[in-house]
């Protein structure tokens, strides 16, 4: 019998996994939102090498406290639902078809986007909007989030939730039935017991994610 694994195994995993992308992917994520404000349209390196200049290498952090924690809480909670939709729709073998995969997606990407991707989205982009002002306004997230909910009540973090559950709910969903399916097909062709190597592994989350922007992309 398959070691269960426990829920807060899946939080921890994803949420530790969460806060490590997004710190690391945080400046592409700050140049793509700064060249979205104001009437001129700036090049990537333009904001990279202004910014640099203007605030030093921190500057390209700016809001990214938000973002990292927003980044851990959505990976948590996705993984977390996920597994423990997966596990209640699972047949006695421990198996997910593909429309059982979709649904337990679909669940994972509408709870993220209500527990941790829009409140966290509204907040980055607001950061980093106050950060590019002559005169900023908050002073780090926690000031930030208290100076915005005070100002524009919990409805102000939560504008757009509708689009961003669409969203995740189809990120998530494509993505965990494009994994699911391919690793099982994967593990149906090797010796029962054998592990899969963490090279296939890879390969399968790669292929997952790429299907997973052309397929949700107008979204």
């Amino acid at each position: 019998m398959a070691h269960k694994e426990e829920p807060w195994h899946s939080l921890l995993a994803g949420a530790t996994a969460g806060a490590v992308e997004g710190f690391v992917t945080y400046p592409t994520e700050f140049v793509k939102t700064s060249s979205q404000f104001g009437g001129q349209k700036q090049k990537p390196l333009d904001i990279v090498r202004t910014t640099i200049q203007t605030k030093g290498i921190t500057g390209l952090y700016s809001g990214a406290g938000a973002l990292i924690i927003g980044n851990a809480a959505k990976a948590g909670v996705r993984f977390l639902t996920y597994d423990t939709l997966k596990s209640l729709l699972a047949d006695r073998e421990g198996k997910v078809t593909a429309p059982r995969s979709l649904a337990a997606g679909l669940g994972a990407g509408i709870m993220e986007s209500i527990f941790a991707v829009t409140p966290s989205e509204t907040i980055k982009t607001k950061l980093i909007h106050d950060s590019k002002s002559p005169n900023p306004r908050y002073h780090g997230l926690i000031h930030g989030t208290r100076m915005i909910i005070a100002e524009e009540g919990i409805r102000g973090i939560y504008r757009g939730l509708f689009p961003v559950m669409m969203r995740q709910g189809a990120n998530s969903a494509v993505r965990f039935t494009t994994y699911t399916t391919l690793k099982q097909f994967v593990q149906g062709n090797t010796r029962p017991g054998q592990q899969l190597p963490s090279s296939i592994t890879f390969a399968i989350g790669g292929t997952a994610g790429l299907v997973t922007v052309y397929t949700t992309m107008p979204l």
